[in-house]
């Protein structure tokens, strides 16, 4: 039994949760299209590229949710996940997933994305451990605001060992992770046994150069 760590956006799904959403909430016109587009595609670009700043984006995508309820936003999140995120789901995800929990593995979804856009989709894929960037709520309202390290790059590793620190009877021996992104790279160096999954390219480039294997979801 081992601890097995699963990016999320382009490695369980075939593409990004968290740019979908922002393009599910200029569909539903729940934010201005034309400004909150061109954002939402900028913010991506700079997280293809590995220069994305979490904390500005994090700002961005959380603050139309202080304009709603909480029940209405959960509302809109179940109609999100069932339209846009269930035919995301990369082919190969649910029987990886599946190998992992017959072995006896602790699993895990580590991602930048923010905690509202995915606890519903880790419930979805059946893996109860989440490690995300957070998000605050006051007063049963999100306040826009995120909480604690953001959980990008060298977050990652950071929010991992403090799980681990909690979670002590769970070990780093044996341990596997699921990336598609060179931004994971810093939780790939720490893990037994990193899988690059549909990389991309300057991640290919390492895992060929380190020997990592190199498998495909999709």
């Amino acid at each position: 039994m081992a601890l097995v760590l699963f990016d999320l956006d382009n490695t369980l799904l075939a593409g990004d949760s968290d740019h979908t959403w922002g393009e599910f909430m200029v569909d539903r016109k729940l934010v201005d299209e034309q400004a909150y587009r061109e954002t939402n595609d900028k913010f991506y670009q700079d997280y293809l590229q590995g220069k994305l700043d979490i904390k500005a984006h994090l700002a961005c995508c959380l603050a139309p949710l202080t304009e709603h309820a909480m029940e209405t936003l959960h509302r809109m999140r179940d109609e999100f996940v069932q339209e846009r995120i269930v035919p995301m789901i990369a082919q190969g995800a649910r029987a990886l997933i599946r190998r992992h929990q017959e072995a006896g593995d602790t699993l895990m979804i580590i991602t930048a994305t923010n905690r509202f856009v995915t606890e519903p989709i880790a419930h979805l894929l059946g893996i109860d451990q989440l490690l995300a960037s957070d998000v605050e709520v006051k007063n049963a309202r999100y306040t826009g605001k995120s909480e604690g390290i953001p959980c990008y790059q060298e977050g990652k590793v950071t929010r991992l060992k403090q799980w681990l620190d909690e979670n002590k009877d769970i070990t780093l021996e044996g341990s596997v992770f699921y990336s598609d992104s060179h931004n994971d790279l810093p939780l790939m160096e720490l893990i037994d046994n990193p899988v690059a999954v549909d990389p991309d390219e300057k991640l290919a480039v390492i895992a060929q150069q380190k020997n990592w294997p190199i498998i495909s979801l999709r």
